[in-house]
């Protein structure tokens, strides 16, 4: 599929477009594309890395362990889900069958530049006032080169264009942590990222 074919001039024509999509391998094995949802005016974007197992059955973003996480976290900043815009920076689920389960890779640096034209398409469609990227695979998708959260977290960068960009962690992060105070030390640093975000909205 080369990058003309489709131009959708809604989020429901994008979603249905995505569908369709061959521009890397990972359509083959997951379940089904994952399109970004959320309100078609958001003055925020969140995007995450790549859908999950729950995200991969259910067809829709952030509604796993880590989106149920993400919503607390949000819930507690005083940001409505339903305002906002996520997405993630790979659409479909990449995963290594292990027995019965379905375990987690991250996307390569093909497979993330590949889906970076969907990413792009949404992007014009919903022309948000900020950008968060959750991870070092959405900080790629969204700059178009590799950089480190680390790095870049605690300053507003902007992207091509001129979108204001927030740096953080994904919060999966928050759950493979065992030390319950570095957990609890991340988790409020995540929580003020996405606030100083918000608050960029206007």
């Amino acid at each position: 599929m080369s990058d003309a074919e489709v131009v959708a001039d809604s989020l429901g024509a994008l979603a249905e477009a995505e569908t369709a999509c061959t521009r890397c391998p990972l359509y083959r094995n997951a379940t089904q594309v994952v399109p970004g949802e959320g309100h078609r005016q958001a003055r925020m974007m969140v995007v995450g890395e790549q859908p999950g197992d729950k995200e991969d059955l259910a067809g829709r973003p952030f509604v796993g362990p880590a989106g149920r996480l993400f919503d607390q976290v949000l819930a507690e900043a005083g940001i409505p889900r339903d305002r906002i815009f996520v997405t993630n920076a790979v659409k479909h689920f990449k995963f290594e069958p292990r027995g019965k389960r379905r375990l987690h890779r991250s996307p390569n640096a093909g497979e993330i530049d590949r889906c970076r034209w969907w990413l792009g398409q949404e992007l014009k469609l919903v022309a948000p006032a900020v950008l968060v990227a959750m991870g070092a695979s959405a900080l790629r998708s969204l700059l178009g080169r590799p950089a480190t959260i680390a790095s870049l977290r605690g300053a507003i960068r902007e992207i091509e264009g001129g979108t204001p960009l927030i740096a953080t962690i994904h919060p999966s992060l928050l759950l493979r942590l065992r030390d319950a105070e570095a957990r609890d030390r991340e988790r409020a640093q995540f929580m003020a990222d996405l606030q100083r975000a918000w608050q960029l909205t206007g």
